[in-house]
């Protein structure tokens, strides 16, 4: 008769290896949190084409050939339900007050909740156009809000801030600006 068949020793081990193998990965995975910020694909190129209607009665709403006339300014993507929105209002003043223009961008916003949002946390925009569907934002390569672009005076996208500006954001806001300006 002949004697049974005997595994060889490595293939003994080799569930717990597998197992150890699959451990440590997933382990690896939650000690090195994956990116969740999504950068635009569309910095250094213009901005897309669009004409968007005020978002409030009291400032014009915002195109494309508003954004090409030689002057750099921040474009901000904002929402009036938007907490983080609120929290960056200060810094946004702080660069109006400075002489920085800004327009902005409503997101699938009313406009009854955008005046109320303005009126509340202060309106540093000289321009605000309502995005209902979200098409301009999408269309720069915004994946959430709030968020910051640099345009420059030609309409190019130069810098993407992603969601809110905090103080310590301000200079380098700022030095994005003049990068584009110049």
């Amino acid at each position: 008769m002949s004697e049974p068949h005997k595994p060889s020793r490595w293939t003994l081990w080799l569930p717990l290896m597998l197992f150890l193998g699959f451990a440590g990965l997933a382990m690896s995975g939650l000690f090195r949190p994956a990116e969740r910020e999504v950068e635009s694909a569309m910095i250094g190129k213009p901005m897309p084409q669009f004409t968007l209607r005020a978002a409030v009665p009291e400032r014009p709403g915002l195109s494309t050939a508003d954004l090409a006339d030689g002057k750099p300014r921040l474009l901000n993507v904002f929402a009036s339900w938007c907490l983080p929105c609120a929290v960056e209002a200060p810094q946004l003043a702080a660069l109006e007050a400075e002489g920085i223009e800004i327009v902005g961008v409503a997101i699938r916003d009313r406009p009854e909740d955008v005046a109320a949002f303005l009126a509340r946390h202060g309106n540093p925009f000289s321009r605000i156009g309502a995005d209902d569907r979200s098409e301009v934002q999408l269309g720069i390569g915004s994946s959430g809000v709030p968020e910051t672009f640099v345009i420059d005076g030609q309409g190019k996208i130069r810098y993407q801030h992603i969601g809110e500006i905090r103080p310590e954001h301000l200079a380098l806001l700022r030095d994005k600006l003049k990068e584009a300006g110049s």
